[in-house]
């Protein structure tokens, strides 16, 4: 009995991924089977945490030394797409000027994934969103201005700037 259902199991297992592979990137298909710097972080240097107009919530913790981005963690209750998204705009902060990260926008993360469908692009927004919070996160802690103002919106998409949730 065991076996059928694992013959079950791997035949529905390769009709999701076909279905999926014909709707999204091999790049966002790459990150779904393995995406990269998922997880939380203790007493990370900045932290941001945005809930989207969906209800999926995410977290982004970052290390920095020197004003380059070390580590980059996230962590999300979100679908597929919310954690390919989550891995995607880790991966593009990590190793750039604090300041430079801020160019990292919800068009950033589409072009590097290769697109996504329109029903999933509040992933991408989402991702960036709670990166700009993190890193606005990291100039509070740190004291230091932003050195371009605006770059986080007040009471949008949920965002809450608050140091003492660091952890």
């Amino acid at each position: 009995m065991g076996s059928d259902f694992d013959k079950f199991a791997d035949s529905l297992q390769k009709t999701i991924l076909q279905q999926m592979a014909e709707t999204y990137s091999r790049k966002v298909m790459e990150i779904f089977l393995n995406p990269k710097n998922i997880g939380q972080m203790d007493k990370p240097d900045g932290y941001g945490r945005v809930t989207g107009p969906c209800g999926d919530t995410m977290e982004i913790y970052l290390r920095v030394k020197d004003d380059k981005i070390t580590e980059a963690k996230f962590f999300t209750d979100g679908c597929g797409t919310a954690i390919v998204c989550g891995s995607m705009v880790t991966e593009l902060a990590k190793g750039r000027r604090v300041e430079d990260a801020l160019d990292i926008t919800k068009e950033t993360v589409l072009e590097s994934l290769g697109g996504l469908p329109e029903a999933d692009q509040h992933c991408a927004l989402l991702a960036a969103d709670t990166l700009r919070v993190a890193i606005a996160n990291l100039l509070k802690v740190k004291g230091e201005p932003p050195a371009r103002e605006g770059f986080v919106k007040k009471d949008i998409n949920g965002i809450t700037l608050k140091p003492d949730e660091r952890g």
